[in-house]
């Protein structure tokens, strides 16, 4: 009985193990390796619930390591990623504010530090998720996993996409920063959004929840990196309209 319940913890510790290892990808530039820990993470995160659930354990301990381990893994290693892509050399107006730091041995640009508001923003979120009982069969505000994906997905768009449009998007601090300054946002609006958890599986019942599974299928296969922020959005437009 005692390594039953604790299986959906050490599933959690998996999700924490991940985000720890995207985290050191992430200072590192290696922004691939970030983002292939993020998802396994967010993965292990998805289990730790279900491995709940299935077993029948659930405690506060449980809740507490799960929202410790999303603080790594979707409010840490996106925030870094930001603070990563973030630079001073296309925003002329900012060169008054942009002078390097210098702090035992690291350099940076003090615009970079704006990245950081997502990992505040996750911190406040998983917080508010904790004490909040509205957020067992849908969410209010975007999930951090959500917004960790979003974020690790710019820098692979940036490296892959042969989309000029997209690429030049992506290079400016303005867009960039409207990026995060949104995310923040969303993640701690009033907005319900639906969760993809099935009570049953009727389609009359989770009509919305499968278009928007197999509308996802397409965008990846069609769109590779770049569905993934257009699937989010996706993900928040399809959920207004069902409220």
């Amino acid at each position: 009985m005692t390594l039953k319940k604790h299986i959906p913890n050490l599933i959690t510790l998996g999700n924490l193990f991940c985000g720890t290892v995207a985290t050191i990808f992430a200072v590192e530039s290696n922004f691939v390796g970030a983002g292939l820990f993020v998802v396994l993470g967010i993965l292990f995160d998805f289990f730790d619930g279900f491995a709940a659930r299935l077993l029948n354990v659930s405690g506060e301990l449980g809740k507490q390591l799960d929202s410790l381990a999303d603080m790594v893994t979707s409010g840490v290693v996106p925030g870094i990623v930001m603070f990563q892509l973030l630079s001073s050399k296309n925003i002329s107006s900012f060169s008054d504010i942009t002078d390097k730091i210098f702090l035992t041995g690291f350099n940076f640009e003090l615009i970079q530090l704006l990245g950081l508001l997502l990992t505040l923003g996750a911190c406040y979120r998983l917080a508010k998720f904790n004490i909040d009982t509205r957020q067992s069969d849908s969410f209010i505000g975007l999930p951090t996993p959500a917004m960790s994906l979003f974020v690790i997905s710019l820098p692979l768009i940036q490296e892959y996409s042969t989309i000029e449009f997209v690429q030049n998007l992506l290079s400016n601090n303005y867009f960039l920063i409207l990026i995060t300054l949104l995310l923040t946002y969303v993640m701690n609006a009033e907005l319900p959004l639906f969760s993809l958890k099935f009570k049953d599986y009727s389609f009359k019942k989770n009509m919305v929840v499968y278009i928007f599974l197999l509308t996802s299928l397409i965008l990846i296969i069609a769109f590779n990196f770049l569905s993934i922020p257009i699937i989010i959005i996706l993900y928040i437009l399809l959920s207004i309209l069902k409220k």
